[in-house]
């Protein structure tokens, strides 16, 4: 049964915050963060006939959001700014919703986790997945998906003990 357009919002108001921090996690930048959840928007209303009503609406963007993900890290990288040039880009500072939640210190920690442990804590702490709707989402067994955010939190607390960034 496709969502509804109306469905369809709920789902994109519901689960959007959610998506956004799992994103900017992901990969540590706001506006690429949210150019990629409006990627996975656009994907989800594309598939929005697959959709299976039950097979819970927040792993089902989740993975739409992961594989958007999969496809900016596969993408070519612009070359970078070398120091003296002006960049072309023109912008302001918005504010940052996370800005009170995490920290950089927290997110550099994240940045030196495996990928496999880095994208099984985000999907069960940002994305606030179930442990078997990560599981499933990762097509992995539960217990790795238990063994893993286990491992991935111990690691954060050695890294942020070692910095000394913890408060």
């Amino acid at each position: 049964m496709a969502l509804s357009l109306a469905e369809f919002n709920r789902v994109v108001t519901e689960h959007g915050p959610t998506l956004y921090r799992m994103a900017y996690r992901m990969v540590g930048d706001q506006h690429e963060a949210e150019d990629l959840v409006q990627e996975a928007y656009r994907s989800a209303w594309k598939s929005r006939k697959t959709f299976r009503p039950g097979g819970g609406e927040r792993a089902w963007m989740a993975s739409i959001l992961r594989r958007r993900v999969a496809d900016h890290w596969r993408r070519p990288r612009p070359p970078t700014i070398l120091a003296g040039e002006k960049s072309l880009e023109v912008g302001y500072a918005g504010d940052d919703p996370l800005r009170d939640e995490f920290t950089d210190e927290m997110q550099g920690a994240l940045a030196h986790l495996p990928e496999d442990l880095r994208e099984t804590l985000l999907l069960v702490v940002v994305a606030e997945l179930t442990h078997q709707e990560a599981a499933d989402l990762l097509e992995i067994p539960l217990g790795t998906v238990l063994s893993r955010v286990s491992r991935a939190r111990k690691r954060l607390r050695e890294y942020l003990m070692a910095t000394g960034s913890t408060k």
